[in-house]
Order: C-alpha cells, then sequence, then structure tokens
C-alpha cells in the first residue's frame, strides 16, 4: 500500500469515526460484541439507525465481526471494537482532525452530565517541552488507554465502575519538526 492510499484510508476513518453516536459505539464495543438490535437498546436509538453506523465502522475497518447467529430467519452479526490492535496514525488533514474533535467534545459533555462523585482528573495545557519529555508522555498516554481499552468490561458487570477516558495529545506548529519529534510508542506500551 502506498502512502497517498495510507493517507486516504486515514481520513476516511478519521470522518466516519468523528460522530457522536459512532464513538459511543466504540466504546460500548470495546467491553463486548453486541449486535445491533443490542446497540440499538443500550444506546436508546433504532435498530436501523445502529445497524446504518454499525455497517458504516465495519466497512473502514474499526469493527470486526466476532459471531453470527441465526434469529428469525435471518442473521445477526455480533460486532467488536478491538482498540488493541496495531496503533493507527492519523495523517488526515486540520478540517477533519476538527471534526473529530467536535465530535468528541459532543461526547465528553454527554459523559459529563452523568458524572459520579468519585476520583478524576482532568487537564488543559499548551506549552514548550523537550522531545524526550514528549515522548514519555505519549508513551504514558498510549499505555493508559491500551489497559483501559484492555480492561473494559461488558456494562454493570460486577466490581466494575464506569469512567470516561478522553486523551488528544498532539505536537503543534513553531518548535522542532521532522523525524527527531515523530512518536511511536515503545515496546512496554504495545503490549
Amino acid at each position: 500500500m502506498d502512502e497517498a492510499e495510507t493517507d486516504s484510508e486515514a481520513v476516511a476513518r478519521l470522518r466516519a469515526t468523528a460522530h457522536p453516536v459512532r464513538l459511543r459505539i466504540l466504546s460500548l464495543l470495546t467491553a463486548e460484541a453486541m449486535s445491533a438490535a443490542e446497540v440499538a437498546r443500550a444506546l436508546g436509538i433504532t435498530h436501523a439507525n445502529a445497524s446504518y453506523h454499525l455497517r458504516l465502522l465495519h466497512d473502514i475497518g474499526e469493527l470486526v465481526v466476532e459471531s453470527e447467529e441465526k434469529i428469525r430467519g435471518g442473521v445477526a452479526k455480533r460486532y467488536r471494537h478491538d482498540a488493541t490492535r496495531e496503533l493507527f496514525v492519523r495523517g488526515s488533514g486540520v478540517d477533519d482532525r476538527v471534526a473529530y474533535a467536535r465530535a468528541n467534545a459532543v461526547e465528553v459533555e454527554r459523559r459529563l452530565i452523568d458524572t459520579a462523585k468519585g476520583s478524576g482528573t482532568s487537564s488543559d495545557l499548551e506549552t514548550w517541552v523537550p522531545v524526550e519529555d514528549w515522548h514519555r508522555v505519549l508513551d504514558l498516554l498510549h499505555e493508559a488507554s491500551h489497559l483501559l481499552h484492555t480492561a473494559a468490561r461488558p456494562a454493570g458487570s460486577p466490581e466494575t465502575i464506569h469512567v470516561s477516558f478522553t486523551s488528544n495529545a498532539f505536537t503543534m506548529s513553531g518548535g522542532l519538526t521532522g523525524e527527531a519529534v515523530r512518536w511511536m510508542p515503545t515496546k512496554e506500551t504495545t503490549r
């Protein structure tokens, strides 16, 4: 696959996930495989709407079909989001990333309304740091995300708490450029 195909695929995946309902579906299907009917019930949307979003996410490679079962003369596919797969680097334009950020903001707002008493953290910062520290921060964020996706359980599972985790970290213009600032997760954070 050449670089243009990779960039085109990255843009398509980013655009497809830049929707609040699809972000909720990805979160929901990280913990367990579900059919369109189950997704519709869990999110309070129509079966047709759930099916549409599931097909779109499946077509761009965000979901895998974990199983199929015959139901009333048809076949119900059970989808799962595998967030532990190979790291996906989003190489899209600013407009696409802004659309994704807006969809994320809507989803975070929905989650904040459902906040319970308990521990948490929030941070916002625009600053200049040494490249080595930046790479370490990205490794830690990637490790935290990977840990949470791996530990995800079906909604309401015993001995679990309902949490929200959103992370945005990116290099801004005006500093060092080139290979020195590119980042890929270390082997420890991709286990």
